[in-house]
């Protein structure tokens, strides 16, 4: 699972068939502070998450247990959104 900020969205008019009516989110990972880490990524919004917010995401296996879809080809789905995140101080 990872955190990440919803960046905007993925529209795709050819596809695989089972991802027709799919909302597709660009999520930046981000640390706990909030600073951008890594490539963006394509996740199914299985929520309805919107723009610049905090969202989990599950990945690999797990992703395809939480789609709405069934056997859906995606490694990637939007689970929550955060409301608030407290990063540990040292």
């Amino acid at each position: 699972m990872l955190i990440g900020r919803v960046e905007g969205s993925a529209i795709a008019s050819v596809k695989n068939d089972r991802l027709v009516g799919m909302k597709l989110l660009v999520v930046q990972p981000v640390t706990a502070d909030g600073d951008g880490i890594g490539a963006p990524i394509v996740a199914e919004d299985a929520i309805g998450a919107g723009l610049g917010e905090l969202v989990l995401v599950v990945t690999g296996g797990a992703a395809r247990t939480a789609s709405k879809v069934e056997d859906a080809p995606i490694d990637a789905v939007v689970i929550a959104i955060v409301d608030e995140l407290h990063p540990r101080t040292v």
